[in-house]
């Protein structure tokens, strides 16, 4: 179950990884950048529905991370 849950974070962090040694430390920014952009809106989005502090940052990360996994 924790390898389930931790499988997301592993794929991002692969990838940036990846992108970081085959090319160089831009397209890894970019990459990272991207995340957090999607993690920002996710979290204004949730606040705007009157969701509390900690439900929003929970269930942003959490729409983030699904939303990234839904082609595997």
């Amino acid at each position: 179950m924790l390898l389930g849950s931790l499988l997301p974070i592993l794929v991002w962090s692969g990838i940036a990884c990846f992108v970081y040694f085959v090319y160089n430390p831009l397209p890894a920014a970019v990459l990272g950048g991207v995340f957090t952009l999607s993690l920002i809106v996710g979290f204004g989005l949730r606040r705007r529905a009157k969701h509390s502090v900690r439900c929003s940052v929970y269930g942003a990360l959490g729409g983030v991370l699904d939303k990234s996994m839904a082609g595997f």
